[in-house]
């Protein structure tokens, strides 16, 4: 089977009176595919079908296109369906009858085959109405709790056939249900909308910019859906009484913040929420806690992190919290939260500064985005500073110094929007030998 392991990166040396602990937790599966205990897999592929698609038809050809190419990938045994979504969702694979549940098909060379057939038929027309989209999602994986659900969400446009707040409750039924990548294709869509999507949904978004891009990116979607082996992870973290979780955000390989997502086990702990695992993948989690004030000499856990793989406990970490007089070891900067400290820096400053830029504000963007750039050079984060080079002309990358472009493509700064934040990796010193556990964790 996968196997999972934890280590905590972190200064615990705090100044007398101190109340704020921050660790980098590293979560590393091992194993690989092929060791990994069998899971009941679930793809589904919705497709934009609204008629903006067909403006030009090229979108909605290549998205027929990709559709069937990313059908004949499934493995034979993979649950799926194939979704065309309009101002209402339809299960157009397999077929599915007026007034019934849509349910799922099971991978064959016959199945395969017949969604192939009813993909290369898409069609676009309608409006677009992103709730039934989800909705029907949900009810597609219901009856499979402990499958790894995936879906795929591609879109061109915005969601415009609704509420916001209607969208909102379908994000609000299907959380925990399923993980929803997200797709904007060319740059009539909205970065926020499908962000908030994504990120309710554990999942990642990103854009598309032409539709001769759909097929590659609906491919590599599959290639990673296939690659999961481990329906879900939390990290259950126990705090003391009197400590309180400030935030729990994954930092790497991109940022999202799982804070809200949380839910309680009982008064001192709660579950946040990691999804589906790879047989070989690591991530890095920023956990923040705030603790009641400690007098020179005291020592004390300062939270508890303990992998659940299902209802299995994995691994665990501890993170711990040691009041000192010795300035030299209180104010020694732990590297690695430094460092993602700074991603969370760069991602807040791009975003603030694109929203700037769109509100006519150039002194403010100028300032965010100089600051990005800075942190980006910073960090080594070379790919956030290839997408700012096309905002921004800079100048002096070390003081971040630069002059925003007026003319500059909208695929480019959506590209900027929806990639801030992804984060490089920080080089790790190994981990301290762990020292003998305060008495809140016996």
């Amino acid at each position: 089977m996968t196997a999972f392991s934890a280590a905590v990166f972190q200064n615990e040396f705090m100044p007398a009176s101190a109340t704020e602990v921050n660790a980098v937790v590293t979560v590393t599966a091992t194993g690989g595919a092929a060791a990994a205990a069998p899971s009941e897999k679930i793809v589904v592929l919705v497709v934009d079908c609204s008629g903006s698609m067909g403006a030009p038809d090229t979108k909605i050809r290549g998205a027929r296109k990709a559709a069937a190419s990313a059908l004949s990938m499934l493995p034979d045994g993979i649950l799926f369906a194939l979704v065309a979504g309009t101002e209402v969702a339809q299960c157009v694979y397999p077929p599915t009858a007026p007034r019934t549940v849509p349910q799922l098909a099971r991978a064959d060379e016959t199945t395969r085959g017949a969604a192939i057939a009813v993909a290369r038929q898409l069609q676009s027309g309608g409006g677009t109405r992103i709730s039934s989209w989800i909705d029907i999602v949900r009810v597609l994986v219901e009856p499979f709790p402990q499958a790894i659900r995936l879906a795929y969400l591609m879109t061109d446009g915005k969601d415009e056939g609704e509420q916001p707040a209607d969208l909102m409750g379908a994000l609000t039924r299907a959380t925990g249900a399923f993980q929803c990548d997200c797709r904007g294709v060319g740059t009539d869509w909205n970065v926020a909308e499908l962000r908030a999507i994504s990120s309710a949904l554990l999942g990642e978004v990103d854009i598309i910019k032409e539709a001769a891009a759909i097929e590659a990116d609906f491919q590599a979607f599959l290639e990673r859906a296939i690659g999961k082996t481990v329906a879900a992870v939390n990290l259950r973290i126990w705090t003391p009484k009197g400590s309180v979780v400030r935030f729990v955000k994954q930092v790497a390989p991109s940022i999202e913040d799982l804070t809200a997502k949380a839910t309680q086990v009982n008064d001192l702990t709660r579950d946040y929420p990691t999804g589906a695992w790879a047989g070989d993948e690591s991530r890095d989690y920023h956990v923040c806690v705030d603790v009641p004030a400690g007098s020179v000499g005291d020592e004390k856990l300062a939270a508890r992190v303990t992998l659940m793989v299902g209802d299995e406990q994995a691994s665990q970490a501890l993170v711990r919290a040691v009041w000192t007089d010795d300035d030299a070891l209180s104010t020694r900067i732990n590297p690695q939260v430094a460092h993602y400290t700074g991603q969370a820096e760069l991602a807040d400053a791009i975003q603030e500064g694109l929203a700037a830029r769109a509100a006519g504000d150039l002194d403010t963007a100028t300032m965010k985005l100089g600051r990005a750039v800075q942190l980006a050079a910073q960090s080594g984060n070379d790919g956030t500073m290839k997408l700012l080079r096309k905002v921004v002309e800079v100048e002096n990358e070390e003081t971040g110094t630069v002059k925003v472009k007026r003319s500059v493509e909208a695929a480019d700064e959506m590209e900027l929007d929806t990639r801030s934040t992804r984060t490089v990796r920080v080089n790790k010193a190994p981990p301290a030998a762990p020292a003998a556990a305060p008495e809140e964790a016996k």
